[in-house]
């Protein structure tokens, strides 16, 4: 049975939300050039998808320090069985992406084929259904990697780059491109040189795809992806380049497209050693414009793909792309006004590194200005639902993802949702509403009274685990309950129920806080 909502939970937690949309998330200078001991937990929030009783006791064993570095450089690691299985269940993870794509583009042509209008539109809705279970197969692979990963920094990065390097799944086919791009071009990469993730995702379909590169050939440019790539993944709006740059380089990409099918183009004679498939990968010569270019003030001579790796390597190694990836980065980790002298520095290791990700990062980890920070950071809804799971139930895990994956909808934040190349918002305006904090309270209560469906599957064959979480344990007592302010302990003192408890600290300002 569920709890009923009393007026002494209404009351006492429109407090809360009061207190929570209106807490400050800026950060003063100087201070302490590492974190302290008694922000451990803290430290673990921002840096983890949310600090849990077993995160903390690891990093308290290894000391903080030794805990970082393992995540700065991640190695090869299995979730939990339960989890683990649930991935090793999925089409995606027993497909190769080519087999998948060419398994349903045939699907796509079969029900095209159909002469009944009223099958063919039923064959019509059946490929997209299976599109559409594609996609949450690989949002679900991604939040129980973000709830049970060992490598909790590699997570998180992978989140900031497929939001960085952002695709819509809504358009054409990339509903079956995203998981695979999550894997591997943002995941793979998201700790290593910027200029190796770069060419990842230039050489995904799902950005290719996207932007409409596959579009762009010699003699009928498309300059969508010149100008994001520009605009949106290196320099930055005031990067310094010109309308002239974003034309060359679309010149540069003409030939880079997809090619979902079995066989390949009939490429002119010439040109046939100029011809590239890589997967779904593909590099036309008959599309390419193999005219020199002027090029951020450099000419690049006409030779093929040759071309876009040193566009690549130009664009990777220019001081704006340092500037601006490490501001971001500064954004979504320290505060919503990116500290100038902290980026600053964070530039210089970038530049210095030729693009290390590892050691930008851990130059913005070991600074006064994070240390300063450190629960201040509002969350979006994507950290605040994950870091409540990952509180409520620790390492053990959810049988169904759903109800995460329909919070994070309610809350304008779905995986690969956003329709724009820009990205969702990384600061605390795009995300403190009345209307989102009233959410956050629902999600608070529904975690904080049960299981919330997350331990109970779908079908007709349905399983159910009981699960109540337990937040006043040892983690409470031994850290947090030291980091909640007396208004919010005034409120948790007035809970009647474990139920009530559980609701009260969920959607306490701390707990909006990161």
């Amino acid at each position: 049975m569920r709890p009923r909502t009393t007026p002494n939970l209404l009351a006492a937690c429109g407090a809360l939300l009061m207190l929570a949309g209106c807490a400050a998330t800026g950060n003063g200078a100087g201070g302490p050039s590492a974190v302290k001991p008694e922000q451990l937990s803290g430290a673990l929030n921002r840096v983890s998808w949310g600090v849990n009783l077993s995160t903390y006791q690891q990093a308290e064993k290894l000391g903080y320090d030794a805990w970082l570095e393992q995540q700065l450089h991640p190695v090869a690691a299995r979730l939990p069985a339960a989890a683990q299985a649930q991935i090793d269940a999925m089409t995606i993870t027993r497909k190769t992406l080519v087999q998948l794509n060419q398994d349903l583009d045939q699907q796509r042509k079969d029900a095209d084929k159909i002469a009944n209008d009223d099958e063919k539109k039923a064959a019509q809705q059946a490929y997209q259904q299976e599109l559409n279970r594609i996609a949450r197969e690989a949002a679900t692979r991604s939040l129980l990697r973000d709830l049970y990963s060992p490598n909790q920094l590699q997570e998180q990065m992978t989140w900031f780059w497929m939001n960085h390097f952002n695709v819509h799944q809504g358009k054409s086919n990339l509903r079956a491109l995203v998981g695979d791009y999550e894997d591997t071009a943002a995941r793979a990469h998201a700790l290593g040189k910027f200029r190796e993730l770069l060419g990842a995702t230039l050489r995904h379909p799902a950005m290719i795809r996207y932007l409409d590169n596959e579009q762009n050939a010699a003699g009928r440019l498309n300059e969508n992806y010149a100008r994001e790539l520009m605009e949106l993944h290196t320099l930055g709006v005031d990067g310094g380049y010109s309308q002239r740059d974003v034309q060359e380089l679309a010149r540069i990409l003409t030939g880079v497209g997809v090619n979902l099918g079995a066989t390949a183009p009939n490429v002119k004679k010439e040109l046939q050693a100029q011809y590239l498939r890589q997967g779904l990968f593909e590099f036309n010569p008959n599309r390419h414009d193999y005219g020199n270019k002027e090029f951020l003030g450099q000419t690049v001579k006409g030779r093929g793909l040759a071309e876009v790796d040193e566009a690549l390597d130009r664009l990777s190694r220019h001081p704006a792309t340092a500037h601006f990836i490490s501001r971001k980065l500064a954004l979504y980790f320290v505060a919503d006004e990116a500290p100038p002298a902290l980026v600053e520095r964070m530039s210089a290791t970038y530049l210095s590194t030729d693009g290390d990700i590892a050691a930008v990062v851990r130059t913005m980890f070991t600074s006064a200005e994070f240390a300063q920070s450190l629960g201040h950071k509002f969350k979006d809804p994507a950290h605040y639902v994950v870091s409540a799971v990952r509180l409520a139930y620790d390492d053990k895990v959810v049988l169904n993802t759903g109800p995460m994956l329909y919070w994070l909808t309610r809350m304008a934040e779905p995986l690969y949702g956003r329709q724009t190349p820009d990205g969702y918002q990384l600061t605390q305006s795009g995300w403190a509403s009345p209307g989102q904090m009233t959410t956050r309270f629902e999600i608070a209560k529904a975690i904080g009274s049960g299981s919330a469906g997350l331990f109970k599957t779908d079908g007709p064959q349905a399983q159910e685990r009981a699960a109540f979480p337990q937040l006043a344990n040892a983690l409470y007592y031994q850290s947090l309950q030291k980091t909640i302010a007396p208004a919010t302990r005034q409120v948790l003192d007035q809970a009647t129920s474990p139920q009530e408890w559980n609701t009260f600290l969920l959607s306490s300002p701390e707990l909006m806080h990161r």
